[in-house]
C-alpha cells in the first residue's frame, strides 16, 4: 500500500520506517527541512533503538521518500497518519493547533483527488477531535466524509527505547471507525502485525492510549507507596511486589476492571483501611491509597444522584447483598444508598431472595440494626410485588433473575449499577451509573415526568 505520514518526530520516523519494513510505500512529510533531508539521506530523525537500519534499509529499497509538500503526500497515498505533536498547556489542556493545521492541507489536497483517502489520527487526542478533523477537511476539500475520504483514529502505544520492537510485536492494534472500507483497508496494512486487530467506535480509541498511561502511572505510584509503608517495617518491598505480581487470576488480570458500583463486603473496606492506618502509624505518606475509600465513596453518591434525578419517590432495590449469590450485607454499599434515600424522604422496597429478615444474624443483624433498624418493613423476597409498586427500578448486582427486568415490566426507569445489560431496546427510560446510554429504543427520549425534587442537605 502507499502511506503518507504527516510528522517526522518520534512516533512519525518509527512508523515510517516499520511500514515500510512492513513493505509499503511510505512518504514522510515535515515542515522541517532538515528532517526530510535527513529521510531521503536514508538516516532516521530520531534516536531509538534499531531505527537506523529500518530507516536506511527501507530508503536503500525505495520504500521510504521525504517531502516538505504536502500535495505530493497526499496524492501518492490512500493512507495519511496525522502525526504532528499535540503539546500540554499549564493546565493540562492539548494545543492541536498542529493537528488542525495538518488536516486542512490534507483537505487542500483532497480538492484534486478522486480516489477514496483515508486519513488516520495516531497522535495522542482527546475524543471529539476525530469528529473536528473530519469537519475541517470536508471544509477545506468540498467533499464529504464517508464518501469520498473518511478519518479514523489509530493510537500508538510505543515506549521510548523499545519503539521498534513495540510497533511490530503489540498486544493488539487497535481503530476507531465507522467506514468498513477503512477498516478493511487497515486490516490489510496490519495484515502482519501480530496481536489481536481490534475494530471499536472512535471515541474508544481515542480516549484509549490516556486510560492506559495514567493506569501505568497508577501503578508505578502504587509499587513505590507499598515499598515505602514497606519500608518503614523493615520489610523487602521487592518480595512483596514480586508475589503480587505471580496472581495472575485477580492481581494481574481483567478482574475487577468493570466499570460500575462502589465495592463492599467484609474484606476490601477493612483490609484497605487498616493498610491506611498502618501508614499513618509509620508516618508514611500515601495519597493514592489514602483516596481509595473516599473515591468509593463518591461511588455511592453517583448512584444516590442518579436514583434522585428521575424524579420518582417510590424506588425499588433489586439486590442488598453486596455482590450476587450471597447473603453478606456486610459493607454493602447499597445498604448506604438505601439509608440515604430514606432519609430524604424516598419511598423504598428492596428485593432479595437471599435475605431473609427473620434469619438473620450475627454481623448481618447486627449491621442492619445499626443502618436500617426498620428493613423488616421494606424488604421482600416478592420480586414482581417490588416491581410493580416502584417507579425506579435500581439493579445492584447479577442475579440472572434480573435479565428479564425490561421485558417485563416496561415504560419505567431503570438505573443500573452493574452493566446487567449489553445493549437494550427498551420502552423506558435506562441509565448506567458509569457507561454511556446503551438503550437504542426511543422511547429513552422522553421527557421524564417527575413527582419529586432532589432534595438537598
Amino acid at each position: 500500500m502507499n502511506i503518507s505520514y504527516f510528522g517526522l518526530g518520534y512516533v512519525g520516523c518509527v512508523g515510517a520506517a516499520c511500514c515500510a519494513k512492513l513493505g509499503h510505500h511510505v512518504i514522510g512529510n515535515d515542515v522541517s527541512e532538515n528532517k526530510v533531508n535527513l529521510i531521503n539521506q536514508g538516516r532516521p530523525t530520531i534516536i531509538e533503538a534499531e531505527i537506523d537500519e529500518l530507516v536506511k534499509e527501507a530508503h536503500d529499497k525505495g520504500l521510504l521518500e521525504g517531502t516538505m509538500d504536502y500535495r505530493y503526500a497526499v496524492n501518492h497515498s490512500e493512507i495519511s497518519f496525522i502525526v504532528v505533536g499535540t503539546p500540554s498547556s499549564k493546565e493540562g489542556h492539548l494545543n492541536l493547533n498542529y493537528i488542525y493545521g495538518v488536516a486542512r492541507e490534507i483537505g487542500d489536497a483532497l480538492k484534486d483527488k478522486d480516489s477514496f483517502h483515508v486519513v488516520a489520527i495516531r497522535s495522542t487526542v482527546l475524543p471529539g477531535t476525530n469528529k473536528k478533523v473530519g469537519e475541517i477537511i470536508e471544509e477545506a476539500s468540498g467533499k464529504k466524509r464517508n464518501v469520498d475520504f473518511t478519518v479514523v483514529s489509530n493510537p500508538e502505544f510505543l515506549r521510548e527505547g523499545t519503539a521498534v520492537r513495540d510497533y511490530l510485536n503489540p498486544p493488539l492494534t487497535l481503530i476507531g471507525t465507522d467506514n468498513e472500507k477503512a477498516e478493511a483497508m487497515f486490516r490489510e496494512l496490519y495484515k502482519d502485525i501480530p496481536g489481536e486487530f481490534i475494530s471499536t467506535d472512535i471515541e474508544v480509541a481515542e480516549i484509549m492510549k490516556y486510560v492506559n498511561n495514567t493506569y501505568h502511572a497508577l501503578k508505578i505510584v502504587f509499587g513505590n507507596e507499598v515499598g515505602n509503608i514497606c519500608k518503614g517495617l523493615g520489610i523487602d518491598s521487592h518480595k512483596v511486589m514480586e508475589i503480587f505480581c505471580k496472581d495472575k487470576q485477580l492481581n494481574i488480570s481483567p478482574y475487577y476492571f468493570k466499570p460500575g458500583f462502589a465495592y463492599g463486603g467484609s474484606c476490601l473496606p477493612k483490609d484497605s483501611k487498616a493498610l491506611r492506618t498502618l501508614a499513618h502509624d509509620l508516618y508514611v505518606d500515601v495519597p493514592v491509597i489514602m483516596a481509595i475509600d473516599p473515591s468509593n465513596e463518591i461511588q455511592k453518591k453517583n448512584a444516590v444522584d442518579i436514583i434522585e434525578s428521575k424524579g420518582k419517590r417510590k424506588i425499588a432495590i433489586l439486590g442488598l447483598s453486596f455482590k450476587s449469590g450471597t447473603d453478606d450485607l456486610r459493607c454493602s454499599p447499597i445498604v448506604d444508598v438505601a439509608e440515604t434515600l430514606l432519609g430524604k424522604g424516598y419511598e423504598i422496597h428492596i428485593y432479595d431472595k437471599n435475605v431473609r429478615v427473620s434469619q438473620l444474624t450475627g454481623t448481618n443483624a447486627d449491621f442492619i440494626a445499626a443502618k436500617i433498624p426498620h428493613l423488616h418493613d421494606i424488604i421482600t423476597d416478592d420480586l414482581d410485588a417490588v416491581c410493580s409498586e416502584c417507579d425506579v427500578l435500581v439493579i445492584t448486582n447479577k442475579e440472572k433473575e434480573f435479565a428479564d427486568v425490561p421485558a417485563k415490566y416496561p415504560h419505567k426507569t431503570i438505573v443500573d449499577l452493574v452493566r446487567q445489560f449489553k445493549e437494550l431496546d427498551y420502552e423506558g427510560n435506562y441509565e448506567g451509573i458509569s457507561w454511556g446510554n446503551i438503550n437504542g429504543n426511543p422511547a429513552q427520549n422522553d421527557e421524564l415526568v417527575r413527582d419529586m425534587a432532589k432534595t438537598e442537605f
